[in-house]
């Protein structure tokens, strides 16, 4: 599966990542496929997901280019699912999402295993860095304008397909507070434009289009969670502005991530839907990973998984 185009004036390819993305069951699913699993029942297999949503999942996921379907048995008939170049390079946004969870929203029922770079043999966290130049990047490092296909109302999903469970089945639950800004389409644009530099309630208002009352809750769940912040206004004390937090900030790879990964994948007939520039080489931004602990860039086979008792490596092809 090669690069899907877009058309002009439709929903660009940061709203088609996070459909893709902003749903747990597409990510759970994405993560065993990484891990091996091929056919209908190994999923079913692991336990929690329903043949109708594990049905309209693998449609998704076979549609957006990041599996493949292909026919194993002909009477009655079988498929299996393989992993596309499109799905493996997917890695580096779960590897920043796994992170961010770990260190900002520890689960002490069902705790995320450390992650370990085989080449140096450490615990690492991944460090955001530029393509071009190597050096490592936060938000202040970069510039960015919307591109031709920048605008807001483009760049949210028309809706979110993510599904609460019900009393028969769970939730992935692997990257839950992960969830909470990218599986709601509103929480992902207002972190958007808190990273775009939007402060006041009418910035947010405006920058994201969205109805006055989703404004307002999104803003508030946003900050019951700590990702953002209230400040009164130096200039009027009873009037608040909203900030990122650590926490929030921290968030800023997974983002990177995402909007390298999308346009790398997704492009609109009408151009990017955001241009990216690192300030001290110039060059265009895209996003690559380096290791914390050894400082050398990450591939996919490179990285494991460590629980207790053993140790998984995460497949993929590096980011050819």
């Amino acid at each position: 599966m090669g690069v899907t185009e877009l058309p002009a004036g439709g929903p660009n390819a940061l709203a088609v990542t996070l459909g893709l993305l902003g749903d747990e069951w597409n990510l759970w699913i994405l993560r065993f496929a990484l891990l091996g699993s091929r056919r209908y029942n190994d999923w079913l297999a692991l336990g929690g997901i329903s043949n109708s949503v594990l049905s309209s999942r693998l449609a998704v996921l076979t549609a957006g280019g990041m599996l493949e379907r292909r026919e194993y048995q002909q009477n009655p008939p079988r498929h299996e699912y393989s992993v596309t170049r499109k799905g493996q390079s997917i890695w580096p946004v779960l590897i920043t999402m796994w992170s961010w969870e770990k260190q900002w929203a520890p689960n002490e029922i069902a705790p995320l295993p450390p992650l370990r770079h085989s080449t140096c043999g450490n615990d690492f966290t991944p460090i955001l860095r530029c393509k071009e130049c190597g050096e490592d990047v936060d938000v202040r490092s970069l510039d960015s304008r919307m591109g031709p296909s920048g605008d807001f109302s483009r760049s949210v999903p028309e809706a979110t397909s993510r599904r609460r469970s019900t009393k028969s089945e769970r939730r992935p639950e692997i990257l839950a507070h992960t969830m909470e800004l990218v599986g709601n389409r509103w929480s992902a644009a207002i972190i958007g434009a808190a990273f775009r530099g939007a402060r006041r309630y009418g910035e947010f208002a405006e920058i994201t289009g969205a109805p006055p009352a989703i404004v307002a809750d999104r803003l508030k769940h946003l900050t019951e969670i700590g990702v953002m912040e209230t400040r009164p206004l130096p200039d009027r004390p009873q009037w608040s502005e909203y900030r990122l937090t650590d926490k929030g900030t921290a968030y800023f790879p997974v983002v990177m991530c995402m909007i390298s990964w999308g346009q790398r994948w997704f492009r609109s007939a009408d151009g990017p839907d955001i241009v990216l520039h690192h300030k001290a080489c110039g060059k265009r931004f895209e996003a690559r990973l380096g290791c914390s602990a050894c400082g050398e860039e990450l591939r996919s086979s490179d990285i494991e998984a460590i629980d207790l008792t053993t140790s998984v490596h995460v497949p993929g092809s590096g980011w050819s």
